[in-house]
């Protein structure tokens, strides 16, 4: 997994004022990684911008129109017919909008295997007599590996020239520099993110969602238990049924849902029964935005560490400036107001996600300062440990962030101990962040490091941070 070398984003890196790209609609992504956000189909007609609710509704429209009509005609995989379609629906990952699920601004796109066995899915539900393109947009729950981020990069790839189109014209109003590039045949002129070099392509906002509308069925059946609306809509009850299905019988119904036109049918209404809505960048319950503004904090509020990088030579040197960050940071958040970034603007916390990168946009500026290497949401190979801490090869330290929300005892005594392991060290921090619901988390935590180090094990140090509301000093009056 690639490590975050810079926190830049289109606004910081060109000078703009936020509210600018605010006004103008444009996603002030980050430039050398992904902003987990993806555009979504159903999003495209109802955008305020002509470029995407005529131009790329359009031409998402007359491209699925056409597969659909293709694979009706073709007699067998791989005739002719069968072969228009399959370059039809050729997507390659489209890295310029810095939009998706990959570590870096590089992700994977559909390869030739994916793209095969998705177009025979796709076949199976035209041969039930399925005319309805927006059922593209529900492969996921018929077809292994696709996700947000190829949803993503199959409405990108089609939708490209108008989302090119309208670079250009809101780059009029920004008068940013830039080059000619050659894509598909056509020279454009558009700004350059001058961290890959490649062409930087603006997103509207309000075409783009945090989560696909169903990426497995889990997703359908926590649509079909939350809204009781929705229940009623699909006929027989069978949203019911998803509700309390085992993941069995949910594999059954996959099946089944491929076996005729009305079971697919009910699917795809309760699919598009949900309300039409973009990701809400003011209250960014997902922390997908509301960090980058805060990556000069550190400079508002300098760290003063003992000694300096050259004095980080081994593990009890780096443990102490990360303990230092760490004492840092929770003064930030229970003393100077940072508590306010863990909760969303509906009065309720931020994911877990959200208060990881709230650490690591504090964090990584004073392990700038300190020639302390720090790589968020490390790939150990078990899953991601949130931070990994280094110092040249033998000094590691992983960190384990958890919301008061969570199951903190399986955190602690599982996930950071086989985090510990795949990193190759025996130093762990766990890092506890009390947004309400601790109950008595907090001291079965403690209760199990005593009890470990009773009997002459190595434990992990653990930290809590109380995030929680705070009335304002009016009410307190």
């Amino acid at each position: 997994m690639a490590k975050i070398t810079s926190l830049e984003t289109i606004s910081s890196e060109f000078g703009i004022d936020p509210k600018e790209l605010e006004k103008l609609d444009i996603i002030d992504t980050q430039l050398t990684v992904d902003t987990n956000l993806f555009i979504d189909p159903l999003l495209l007609p109802e955008s305020k911008h002509e470029e995407i609710n005529t131009g790329g509704a359009t031409a998402y429209e007359q491209r699925f129109e056409f597969i659909i009509k293709l694979l009706a005609a073709s007699k067998e995989k791989g005739d002719i017919t069968w072969r228009k379609a399959e370059k039809l629906f050729n997507f390659s990952e489209v890295s310029w909008t810095c939009l998706g699920y990959s570590a870096s601004v590089k992700g994977s796109g559909f390869g030739p295997e994916l793209t095969s066995s998705t177009l025979e899915t796709a076949a199976q539900i035209v041969a039930l007599g399925v005319t309805d393109i927006d059922f593209f947009m529900g492969l996921s729950l018929f077809e292994e590996g696709i996700g947000p981020d190829r949803i993503s990069d199959m409405t990108t790839n089609i939708i490209l020239p108008n989302l090119i189109d309208f670079t250009i014209r809101q780059n009029k109003q920004l008068k940013l520099q830039t080059k000619s590039y050659k894509i598909k045949d056509e020279i454009f002129y558009l700004p350059e993110n001058p961290h890959s070099k490649d062409p930087l392509i603006f997103v509207p906002r309000d075409i783009v969602r945090d989560l696909p509308i169903a990426s497995d069925w889990s997703d359908i059946s926590r649509i079909a238990r939350e809204t009781e609306e929705y229940r009623e809509k699909v006929s027989g009850g069978i949203g019911k049924v998803w509700a309390s299905m085992s993941k069995k019988r949910k594999q059954a119904l996959r099946d089944s849902a491929l076996q005729s036109k009305e079971a697919f049918e009910q699917i795809l209404e309760l699919l598009k029964e949900i309300p039409k809505t973009p990701y809400n960048f003011e209250g960014d319950r997902n922390g997908e935005a509301f960090w980058t503004r805060l990556k000069d904090i550190a400079e508002h509020y300098p760290l003063t560490a003992d000694g300096s990088s050259k004095n980080i030579t081994n593990i009890q040197e780096a443990k102490k400036l990360v303990d230092t960050i760490i004492t840092q940071f929770q003064d930030l958040v229970e003393n100077k107001g940072i508590w306010k970034e863990l909760w969303s603007d509906e009065k309720k916390p931020r994911r877990e996600k959200a208060a990881q990168r709230l650490f690591f946009v504090i964090a990584y500026s004073y392990c700038k300062a300190n020639n302390l290497d720090v790589t968020p949401e490390a790939d150990t190979g078990n899953g991601p440990v949130d931070f990994k801490f280094s110092f040249g090869f033998n000094t590691r330290i992983v960190v384990e962030i958890k919301l008061s929300t969570n199951d903190l005892v399986h955190g602690y005594t599982k996930q950071l101990e086989v985090y510990k392991k795949a990193e190759d060290t025996r130093e762990g921090v766990y890092l506890i962040i009390d947004v309400g619901s601790i109950g008595n988390k907090y001291n079965d935590v403690q209760r199990m490091r005593r009890e470990a180090i009773e009997e002459d094990q190595k434990t992990s140090a653990i930290y809590l941070i109380d995030g929680n509301r705070r009335e304002s000093a009016s009410k307190r009056q």
